[in-house]
């Protein structure tokens, strides 16, 4: 019973995580601190979001566990807690644009008038 628990705990916390990376926005955060700490401001700037909006996504990201952040003076930069979750981020990016190629493949096809060839991948 103890390892059914700590399953289902697992899941809780997986779908935690992944309820914040279900915000386009956040995903671009994440994105940006790729290489580093970054402020709210440079953020905002990058993002062309306003400083309120940008604030509402790090509080949620901080929350969950997502993101650190360290104060210097008047400036408070953030990190990503566990830089390894883009590996994660990567792999689903790839398979993602995958996926639209293959659909800019199947529109072609359609407009090219190959349309079961396209849909299934067969060549003439």
């Amino acid at each position: 019973m103890p390892g059914k628990r700590n399953d289902k705990l697992v899941y809780e916390l997986h779908a935690q995580v992944c309820s914040v990376l279900s915000n386009a926005k956040r995903l671009e955060i994440i994105d940006l601190l790729r290489h580093g700490e970054r402020t709210a401001g440079e953020l905002c700037r990058r993002m062309s979001l306003s400083k309120a909006n940008v604030s509402q996504q790090l509080s949620i990201m901080r929350a969950k566990g997502i993101l650190l952040a360290r104060r210097e003076g008047r400036n408070v930069f953030y990190r990503l807690s566990q830089p390894r979750m883009l590996k994660a981020y990567d792999l689903l990016r790839e398979v993602l644009l995958e996926k639209l190629e293959a659909q800019g493949t199947i529109a072609r096809g359609l407009r090219g008038g190959g349309t079961a060839m396209a849909l299934t991948g067969e060549k003439q």
